[in-house]
């Protein structure tokens, strides 16, 4: 049971967490046990915690209602251009406690709750993580809707409503098994089915060259329904809209052949068309060229198109009629951004209405869609760009291939203008790759098709300027632009890290919660011995409450005074955590050998989802839980080092463990990692970053001072360089003993007693065709990992640190990221005013 605040408690939480006014308390409390009596149909004889939960949820989601629709009727009247970020992914999280902090009704809800005898924390567990992503980019997304909320602009997140999200992760004796994530099994508050707004999406068919035009016929239909969460904006009264689509089959699907006695089975096999959003593909950073995936990217495109040429025709003063029927204006009104390669559909099937349906001429056509479309790209790794084979393409959307062969044949037609006779750079820079299958190469598509392209950090922006788009960029430079990432300080910092807020906020008030750059205040207290023990002491409570979240969930007993050094990102060669590993059986080695040194504690932690079909990323999981099951029972080592493998995580996990890592690892190959945005969270919650010049890692460095950053290794240059001259794995093993014994012990059997020759391939791997060089970087990540240990010796000039980490934040929101877009790619101006909330009078 949550204990009662004393006074002073709550004066000092009252500025982030919100008001616990009497009245407030009084109406939750009415509130919470009416939906428990009519919504849920309990009485609290027989309510369940999840009960509670969900009578809890229906009471704050009643408080974004009324905002909902005002801030609707308020785009609706404004008219203002509004923008579409497609996405096919948005890994949300949970609900609850963000919806709170930003109707800032946190301490009012837990008053309520405490005096209903309930305890707020067990209630929120009851929630189910809504994990429609993989990783960053899904994150991203999620992020982003927070920031254009906050930000006042009318914005509207589209996707898929997967049935399935990413796998829950088991650990079964040190292997990953994966589970079906059944997130809507006990249904989900926070969305609302629009039946109303039901769209036909095609597929197969055939096309007819008519003097009418041309027709797409013989089709087969499917239905997208769509579902709508409310998305707050923070304390402004703004709630915006992500609309994600489930597929239906329509009423006449498969029964016009029944009367042959196949009823049954026409009705059985309505689950074909449905299984179109029953599962997200688990993959990060690689493409798997399947149909169904190819389906999912023009169902989510072909629904959400008509959905924002229906709200363009329709939105005009106080009219439903369609009044604005000029097309050409679509650009004023309407911004589409493709959150990476896989709503790049969006361009071919856009052409398709405005040239099929809509009769225009094509040059009028594109000249609309360029200027409309905008596309960010997130991965230079090659096995990760989209390449889908054309006879897929023939097979399930003809038409679209036709469109996409025209708009190449004119792209080409520029080129050969401007370099004649360089046929290699035709075959380059051409949407269609030839070989042993023909492809269409959706990021070429993008690039031609959008007015705008950018990638996700200043390296990274750079790094496809100057190679894999290389070509484009010599055409067309102004096209290409950088936005660095962000993450919304909302759940990042206020609800994941209160007790941080809370001392922020005492030193430098509340704003910077709207405005991060005011973080750079806090350069003011670096040598403020109060705030450098609060700090401190507010690290500390986080750590304790992870080591006892821990224990209890892992049974492993955790030494809460040991640096809690934490990589948790999805499991992939390229972020290196065989890196990892090889600096973890070092440290082990050293304290074997010298025994009494006084070494400084660690607690490592890693965690993060493999691909199901990625065997080698499969192994590193394995090798880790082996090395743990080594070092964690070996009695010379006691709790001076433990390494856990963190199971199943996924944003909920992320809100606990970040708050409590001391040392954040960034230790991707400099030129692989696009930004990151793990690296942002941990330097806002107070961790300092062992890392590459890689992705945002630089920017971080340049913000907070390189020398409050643990940087090491190779730059881009520097690996270049090695690439040229060959890297040669065995070369580094001869010359450095310790690497040597480490792989040694690795291939010898010593962390798999009972299967000695369990990482043969991952040493062959890593001994001769490593394409991410952990050994090149192994020398100097391990002198680093040294200083570290000096400086965490010394807490007094290790939070010095964190505190100046903090207070680089500013640039890392994604407040700042957005506002970016809004003013150079959708020209649209963000905005910090609140609009009247709906107990306003208007």
């Amino acid at each position: 049971m949550a204990r009662p605040l004393t006074d002073q408690e709550k004066r000092k939480q009252i500025s982030v967490r919100g008001l616990a006014g009497v009245e407030n308390v009084a109406d939750l409390k009415t509130n919470f046990n009416r939906h428990l009596h009519f919504t849920l149909v309990k009485d609290r004889n027989v309510a369940t915690k999840r009960d509670y939960y969900f009578a809890l949820a229906n009471t704050v989601r009643d408080h974004l209602v009324g905002r909902w629709i005002r801030t609707q009727q308020h785009y609706y009247e404004k008219d203002p251009k509004r923008v579409y970020y497609l996405s096919l992914e948005f890994y949300m999280g949970r609900t609850l406690q963000n919806t709170m902090v930003n109707l800032a009704l946190e301490n009012a809800c837990d008053e309520a709750t405490y005096q209903l005898g309930l305890d707020m924390e067990d209630l929120q567990d009851v929630e189910e993580d809504a994990g429609l992503g993989n990783g960053g980019l899904g994150r991203l997304a999620a992020c982003f809707l927070d920031s254009m909320a906050s930000l006042g602009l009318a914005a509207y997140g589209y996707g898929i409503r997967y049935e399935f999200g990413i796998f829950n992760q088991k650990i079964v004796n040190g292997w990953q098994v994966e589970e079906a994530d059944d997130w809507l099994r006990y249904g989900n508050p926070w969305e609302k089915a629009r039946p109303e707004y039901m769209r036909p999406v095609h597929f197969y068919g055939r096309v007819e060259h008519t003097v009418d035009g041309v027709k797409w016929v013989d089709t087969q239909v499917v239905l997208a329904l769509p579902y709508d969460t409310p998305v707050p904006g923070y304390r402004n009264n703004i709630v915006n809209t992500m609309r994600l689509w489930s597929a239906k089959a329509p009423c006449e699907f498969n029964l016009k052949d029944f009367n042959v006695g196949g009823y049954i089975q026409a009705v059985l096999d309505r689950n074909l068309a449905e299984n179109i959003s029953r599962v997200l593909y688990p993959n990060d950073n690689f493409f798997e060229g399947k149909e169904l995936r190819l389906k999912q990217e023009y169902f989510v495109v072909a629904a959400t198109l008509q959905d924002i040429i229906r709200r363009f025709k329709a939105s005009k003063f106080g009219c439903t009629e369609f009044v604005r029927l000029d097309l050409s204006k679509l650009p004023d009104k309407v911004a589409i951004q493709l959150n990476d390669t896989h709503p790049a559909l969006a361009i071919p099937e856009l052409m398709r209405i405005l040239v099929d349906l809509e009769k225009l001429p094509w040059e009028k056509a594109w000249d609309i869609v360029v200027l409309t479309c905008a596309y960010t790209n997130h991965t230079v790794l090659p096995e990760a760009l989209e390449r889908w084979p054309v006879d897929l393409f023939q097979n399930l959307l003809p038409r679209h291939l036709e469109i996409i062969y025209e708009i190449n044949r004119r792209h080409l037609e520029r080129i050969s203008k401007l370099y004649p006779g360089d046929s290699d750079r035709l075959r380059r820079m051409s949407l269609i790759e030839e070989g042993g299958v023909k492809t269409i190469n959706m990021a070429h598509l993008c690039i031609v098709g959008s007015h705008a392209v950018n990638g996700v950090a200043r390296i990274h922006s750079e790094i496809i300027k100057n190679t894999v788009f290389k070509d484009f960029y010599d055409v067309d430079p102004a096209k290409f632009q950088n936005k660095t990432n962000g993450i919304t300080p909302r759940r990042w910092l206020v609800m994941c890290n209160p007790g941080l807020a809370e001392v922020i906020a005492e030193r430098i008030g509340e704003d910077y919660i709207r405005d991060l750059d005011q973080l750079k205040k806090l350069l003011n207290f670096v040598n403020d011995d109060a705030f450098i023990r609060d700090v401190a002491k507010v690290k500390q409570e986080n750590k304790m409450k992870l080591s006892a979240h821990l224990e209890e969930h892992y049974k492993v007993k955790i030494n809460p005074s040991s640096m809690f050094d934490v990589q948790v990102k999805r499991i992939h060669e390229y972020k290196r955590q065989l890196l990892n590993c090889l600096h973890i059986i070092t440290l082990y080695n050293r304290i074997k050998k010298e025994p009494n040194k006084p070494w400084t504690p660690r607690t490592i932690m890693i965690g993060g989802k493999a691909a199901p079909g990625y065997h080698t990323a499969k192994m590193i999981i394995k090798l880790i839980t082996s090395i743990g099951d080594i070092i964690n029972n070996d009695p010379v080592v006691g709790d001076r080092l433990k390494v856990i493998f963190l199971e199943n995580y996924r944003v909920t996990l992320a809100e606990k463990v970040i708050p409590a890592a001391d040392l954040s690892e960034q230790i991707s190959t400099a030129g692989t990692e696009a930004s990151g945005t793990g690296n942002m969270k941990f330097m806002l919650n107070g961790a300092l970053t062992i890392g590459t010049m890689d992705g945002a890692n630089v920017e971080m460095a340049e913000e907070a001072g390189e020398e409050n950053l643990f940087i090491f290794g190779m730059r881009v240059p520097d690996v270049e360089a090695l690439d040229k001259k060959g890297y040669d794995a065995v070369s580094y093993c001869n010359r450095i003993p310790e690497l040597k014994q480490a792989m040694d012990q690795i291939s010898g059997g010593f962390f798999s007693p009972s299967q000695p020759a369990l990482f043969k391939d991952l040493v062959n791997m890593l001994m001769h065709h490593d394409r991410f060089k952990v050994f090149a970087d192994y020398e100097d990540y391990i002198k680093c990992q040294e200083k570290v240990n000096v400086l965490y010796k010394n807490p007094k000039e290790w939070t010095k640190k964190v505190i100046r980490n903090i207070a680089g934040c500013g640039k890392f929101s994604s407040d700042r990221t957005i506002s970016q877009y809004a003013r150079e790619i959708w020209g649209m101006e963000p905005s910090l005013e609140k609009i009247a909330a709906p107990d306003d009078p208007r």
